[in-house]
């Protein structure tokens, strides 16, 4: 898999940032031999076998619009004709870079898992604020206006309610396991072509073929999945149909499952009864976009997997990966081209 040189160092690229927590980390790591290589140093033309995109790479940075300093790093890759392996810090490669370089041959891998409980957590602060209502309540937070929830048709128990989570990866399968303390049912949509031949109920697994036969189930559609042919667009007004009336939508995958102006449409007619979304098909979301002032709409600027602790967890996957990189072996989330 390396083809490196006998005897040589593997030449990281690593940011001025991440470089020297990664420093720390290799100091224990006597059986690798590994040269660091600060990105602000380098110029395009750059050599080096590995590099790693930490979060302060991408920063603020969108599918649709890079930031300079991205920029600059995302260069130095596409550059180095000896790259051979990108760690990034998300658990998607769906950027545009990091399929360019899979057309060259380039390895990546991603970092499933890692922030599994952090958007697990957003996911379910999402569904417990529509839930109970907290939006309209911070509105009138906002007001200075008192204004009961005994006001209005009471919110439903969450309880006995049904989950339909697309995703059974560590997500949606941590989405799952909380969801089901508050007592709600969960209807897992895998991909996995063996799920075809299981026999369907609730609170089992199915493949995604079916999703439609469970939608009408749905008080809740939990999309915890990567963007892919099969499930861009796969929210569209057909799907959206089939939920019950009041269904709530959450979104901490990728916008382009969604089909927006679809999503729009049924907010507004109250179809569905809100959502939270994390993900847009453009981001950041426009300014005009209906979305941003829409009672029964959280919107956070895809910041779900954001956390403090998924730095140091990113750099120990790596730190992992580099050892089965040098030894030849697959790597640990490696993403198939």
């Amino acid at each position: 898999m390396t083809s490196l040189k006998p005897n040589m160092p593997l030449r990281v690229l690593v940011s001025p940032k991440a470089l020297p927590e990664l420093e720390s980390l290799l100091s224990q790591e006597a059986k690798l031999s590994v040269q660091l290589m600060n990105s602000a140093e380098q110029n395009p033309g750059a050599q080096f076998d590995v590099a790693l995109i930490s979060r302060d790479v991408t920063a603020t940075s969108t599918k649709q619009k890079i930031i300079p300093a991205t920029q600059a790093f995302y260069d130095l890759l596409l550059n180095s004709s000896e790259l051979k392996w990108v760690q990034i810090h998300s658990a998607g490669a769906d950027r545009q870079i990091y399929l360019d370089l899979m057309k060259r041959g380039v390895t990546i891998s991603g970092s499933s898992g890692v922030n599994a409980a952090i958007v697990m957590q957003n996911a379910i602060a999402g569904i417990l604020m529509l839930a109970r209502k907290f939006p309209q309540m911070q509105k009138a937070q906002t007001e200075h206006r008192w204004d009961p929830l005994i006001h209005y048709p009471l919110p439903q128990d969450l309880s006995d309610q049904t989950a339909v989570i697309v995703g059974r990866g560590p997500i949606g399968d941590s989405i799952a396991k909380t969801l089901q303390v508050f007592g709600v049912k969960t209807i897992s949509v895998g991909f996995n072509a063996a799920l075809k031949e299981k026999q369907q109920s609730v609170g089992d697994a199915i493949h995604i073929s079916q999703l439609h036969q469970v939608l009408p189930q749905g008080q809740w559609l939990v999309l915890a999945c990567p963007l892919s042919d099969l499930t861009r667009g796969l929210i569209d007004h057909s799907a959206i149909n089939l939920l019950p009336n009041g269904a709530y939508i959450i979104n901490i995958a990728r916008g382009e499952i969604i089909h927006e102006p679809d999503l729009i449409t049924a907010l507004h007619s109250k179809k569905l009864g809100g959502a939270y979304l994390d993900v847009f098909v453009s981001e950041p979301l426009d300014p005009a976009s209906p979305l941003w002032d829409m009672e029964n709409v959280i919107v956070t600027p895809h910041s779900a997997g954001h956390s403090a602790g998924n730095e140091q967890r990113v750099l120990e996957l790596f730190v992992k990966n580099l050892h089965l990189f040098a030894q030849g072996q697959v790597l640990k989330n490696q993403i198939a081209s």
